[in-house]
């Protein structure tokens, strides 16, 4: 007969921990053919759009009640679950008001499909999705008729941004390229006024008009416009800042370059 093994000693006070099994729910899946849509404003717009293609819709039972209120058609049949089931998708900071989805990525139209009379912006290297979501709401508000970005070098239209643009992307295309210098090259030879915002440039933006077509350029908080993007750019502009902080966050920086350059012209103009 075969002598038991010594087994060593369990401290005084030893219970076993339990296997715990995280509850049944939903998880988030996101990556290349999914992107995620929380909040109202994104997941309400997104859901009126014709051209958003949906995998799942969950809402709580008061949001949902608010989307039929609103008169938004559901063009997928939503899953009614409890606000903590979307704060474990999301985590605790996340300002979800009861909605969440998860949808294919909008179509990224050509640049050479852009009309004649074109408002653009161009983001040289801005990767904070934050700053980028403020500058797609922006946009959306003033008429732009679309983003120019890189593939590289900035963030997905998913997640934060799609929130911090408050349904702005759908409103607002992104124009995916390879090289933005190629890009405003071609902009620049059909006949786009290219006016990049830099600090220390010579020229106030008070001194330029409205013009279309045009693109707007716009570099990174702290490295600006990189030189190569400078050197594509017909107009460098300022804004005259009067008090003691001369410095502004990029996406205000786009608002106040927006308005001026969209502003009807007044009879002293």
């Amino acid at each position: 007969m075969t002598p038991p093994r010594d087994r060593p000693a369990k401290p005084y006070g030893f219970r076993p921990r339990p296997r715990t099994q995280q509850p049944p729910g939903p998880t988030a899946r996101e990556g290349r053919d999914h992107v995620v849509l929380y909040g109202w404003h994104p997941v309400s717009q997104a859901l009126t759009n014709a051209g958003r293609h949906f995998h799942r819709l969950l809402a709580t039972e008061n949001a949902l009640a608010r989307l039929n209120e609103a008169g938004v058609a559901l063009p997928i049949e939503p899953e009614i679950v409890r606000p903590s089931a979307i704060d474990k998708l999301l985590g605790p900071d996340a300002v979800h008001q009861g909605l969440y989805a998860e949808a294919e990525p909008l179509a990224a139209p050509e640049l050479d499909a852009m009309p004649d009379d074109a408002l653009l912006l161009a983001l040289d290297q801005i990767t904070d999705p934050h700053n980028v979501g403020a500058i797609v709401r922006t946009a959306a508000a003033f008429g732009v008729t679309a983003i120019v970005t890189t593939a590289r070098h900035s963030p997905n239209a998913t997640g934060v941004l799609a929130k911090s643009a408050s349904g702005g992307l759908e409103h607002v295309p992104l124009v995916i390229v390879r090289n933005l210098a190629e890009a405003l090259i071609t902009l620049g030879e059909r006949g786009f006024t290219r006016i990049g915002l830099d600090s220390d440039a010579g020229t106030s933006l008070d001194a330029v008009g409205p013009r279309r077509p045009a693109v707007l350029v716009l570099g990174a908080e702290g490295k600006g416009l990189r030189q190569r993007t400078t050197e594509c750019c017909d107009l460098l502009v300022r804004i005259d800042a009067t008090g003691a902080i001369r410095s502004l966050n990029v996406s205000n920086a786009a608002a106040i370059t927006l308005y001026a350059l969209t502003r009807p012209a007044s009879p002293t103009d």
